[in-house]
């Protein structure tokens, strides 16, 4: 008989190095779990500590196979990992893109399953694009049940699967929707370091913080942090059992009415709109990048390295040369009521995530 007081709690997380697996890797060692982060690089945690880890290549079965069949104790998925295309919004209606994720999501369940006895639980990454809003508008509030299927997308493949691998051996899954994900990890699909990278290069020339976007438009986001501790509350909720939920901060926000927020954090003055692509404009001064790492004594990272493909999603975030901004708005009163009731303020949380990578030496050091 299983006494549930005692059973050990063992968490894979898929992704480790990415934005949601950092920081699911860090909520969960906080709450006593065990952790095994799997990437193919180890991830570097901003609260410093290790974590054991797995360097595994996702794409590949038979090294997938052989380095998750001995993890006979694992009893919970995090699964945060994916692959993008190099053109980001365009992969995202990419058959190689759905085919990708589908494999690499199937080469780490099915070794689990096959050797792990008392595997329980997985939870699964969505987002908004269930719905289409890469393609269309949407229901405002979009609600769970909401969910479309009038266009390719891997994230209804991933569910379709964890369902009917939960039904045939016994575990259940959680299928998360967070809204704009933000935190404080370099290198991932993230638009916190793009906008203190392109802040730092404006201040080294002279130039204002101008807001590079298009239309003004009010939106929502997640805090990754949040996300994370939604994952540890759905690994043992029941009432998270075989359900999908949408994820928000808990407020909306407008980008210039944050914009003056993220200036003083960051030191920098703000100036008049000046639409412009971030992704070029940081492309355009990648060496003007490289002289302020050596000026600050930043440690030693490419600009690629820092902002990942936050200066593209950041284009699509900022609704550069778009008409109108996204009209994405979702319900998170599902959650809620389901007994998630942990909220975050969207502009302390910007904050907090570029000081974080000004902390971290990531990031130029605010004007005195």
């Amino acid at each position: 008989m299983n006494n549930t007081t005692t059973q050990k709690k063992k968490v894979l997380v898929v992704g480790a190095g990415g934005l949601l697996g950092i920081a699911a890797t860090e909520k969960f060692l906080s709450a006593g779990w065990e952790v095994i982060g799997v990437d193919l690089r180890k991830p570097e945690l901003p609260s410093g500590r290790s974590v054991e880890f797995l360097p595994v290549d996702l794409r590949d079965k038979d090294a997938a196979r052989a380095g998750f069949e001995p993890l006979t104790d694992v009893t919970h998925i995090a699964y945060a990992a994916i692959y993008e295309k190099p053109e980001l919004v365009s992969g995202w209606s990419s058959k190689d893109q759905i085919e990708t994720n589908n494999a690499m999501l199937h080469n780490v369940v099915e070794p689990i399953v096959r050797k792990a006895s008392n595997f329980q639980h997985i939870s699964i990454l969505q987002g908004t694009k269930v719905y289409g809003v890469h393609l269309h508008p949407i229901p405002i509030p979009a609600r769970e049940r909401d969910a479309r299927k009038d266009h390719d997308n891997f994230f209804f493949d991933h569910e379709d699967y964890v369902r009917d691998m939960g039904a045939r051996h016994g575990f259940s899954y959680t299928a998360l929707r967070p809204q704009l994900v933000t935190g404080p990890t370099p290198g991932a699909l993230n638009v916190i370091p793009a906008i203190g990278a392109y802040a730092a290069i404006r201040r080294e020339k002279g130039e204002p913080f101008s807001f590079p976007g298009g239309p003004s438009f009010v939106w929502e986001s997640a805090d990754a942090g949040l996300v994370a501790d939604v994952m540890v509350w759905a690994a043992e909720s029941p009432q998270a059992a075989n359900q999908a939920f949408n994820i928000t901060n808990g407020d909306v926000f407008e980008w210039r009415s944050v914009w003056p927020a993220l200036a003083e954090t960051l030191g920098v003055q703000t100036g008049a709109d000046i639409p412009m692509s971030v992704a070029a404009y940081l492309k355009n001064n990648a060496d003007l990048w490289t002289q302020i790492v050596a000026k600050y004594n930043l440690r030693s990272r490419n600009l690629r390295e820092l902002v990942g493909h936050g200066d593209q999603h950041a284009d699509f975030a900022f609704a550069y040369g778009a008409p109108a901004g996204p009209r994405a708005f979702v319900s998170a009163i599902k959650l809620r009521q389901a007994g998630f009731t942990k909220t975050i303020d969207t502009e302390q949380a910007f904050r907090k995530a570029l000081q974080s990578l000004i902390d971290r030496n990531l990031l130029p050091p605010a004007a005195k």
